[in-house]
């Protein structure tokens, strides 16, 4: 079945790099989210006043791989400890972040933040 994955891991282009690269993943999707805008540009997200970060879409087929695979790509592909920053990119847009689409995958996405 075909499912979605949202993952904010620092600049999307690097995040939506990984995410293709991975077996059952279909189709990624760059854009904002956890905001107040609704539709922000680049310039409204580079202000710090909308409260979004750099989101990656991920269409995946769950018979390929799994929300927890997806899970780990996540993790390795970033440093969560980096406070709104990524290397280079430093700005709460650039935050790590997990949106999670129904119950399921907000277990297992605070299932595996605990580790």
């Amino acid at each position: 079945m075909t499912k979605k994955a949202t993952f904010g891991a620092g600049c999307f282009w690097g995040v939506e790099a990984a995410f293709r690269q991975t077996n059952g993943v279909i189709k990624t999707r760059v854009g904002y989210a956890g905001g107040e805008l609704e539709n922000p540009t680049y310039e409204d997200v580079c202000s710090h006043t909308t409260g979004h970060a750099e989101v990656v879409e991920v269409t995946y087929d769950d018979q390929q791989v799994s929300y927890d695979d997806l899970l780990d790509v996540f993790w390795r592909k970033h440093d969560p400890t980096q406070l709104n920053r990524q290397g280079w990119d430093i700005g709460d847009q650039y935050r790590s972040v997990v949106f999670f689409h129904d119950d399921e995958q907000r277990t297992a996405a605070e299932r595996s933040k605990e580790r």
